[in-house]
């Protein structure tokens, strides 16, 4: 049996496969603080976002919805001069805006959790692939959900950032058949 072969390039990529990707995660505060994560990949790669994983958490108030949600320009403009995470202005004021959006998410579903998961009834979608060369980069639940979070406010949030989440958050299982981390 062998790991899935993209983590196995660096020793953080392992950590987030064995332990994180593709185990489903009904949190909503973890829900939320890999969508934002998800986010700032765009354009980036994970092991960028991964190596500035503990930063993100402690200038964003380890993602506390409500707390990220009632960020003022004060708190825009310090985490645009914290050298630790990603400073983007776009995709920190798309943080705050989907905090708020999660926020109004609980509201109508009773939790961000119960929406994400509707998409698939609750179910995971197990990928059953056999090589890395077979697991896509975005499906037509990545393209739904992609449109609906974009039709609410949420931006960086394409049909292929919205896979990775999926896989970040357990929803798709597309560890290979062989690869022990495989629940």
């Amino acid at each position: 049996m062998s790991v899935c072969d993209w983590a196995l390039t660096h020793p953080l990529l392992r950590a987030y496969h064995d332990e994180i990707w593709c185990r489903p995660c009904h949190d909503d505060r973890l829900l939320f603080e890999y969508l934002v994560l998800e986010s700032f990949q765009a354009g980036l790669s994970w092991l960028t976002i991964l190596k500035k994983k503990e930063a993100f958490e402690e200038a964003f108030d380890h993602f506390e919805i409500d707390r990220v949600a009632a960020y003022d320009q004060k708190k825009i403009e310090e985490l645009l001069t914290n050298p630790n995470i990603v400073r983007h202005r776009r995709k920190i004021e798309n943080s705050i805006r989907m905090a708020q959006i999660v926020q109004s998410l609980r509201e109508e579903y009773g939790s961000f959790d119960a929406y994400i998961w509707h998409f698939t009834e609750g179910k995971i979608i197990d990928g059953q692939y056999r090589t890395m060369s077979e697991v896509p980069t975005q499906s037509p639940l990545s393209a739904m959900i992609s449109q609906d979070l974009y039709r609410r406010g949420c931006r960086f949030v394409g049909p292929v950032i919205i896979y990775s989440y999926l896989q970040a958050i357990g929803i798709l299982n597309d560890h290979l058949v062989n690869c022990p981390s495989r629940t």
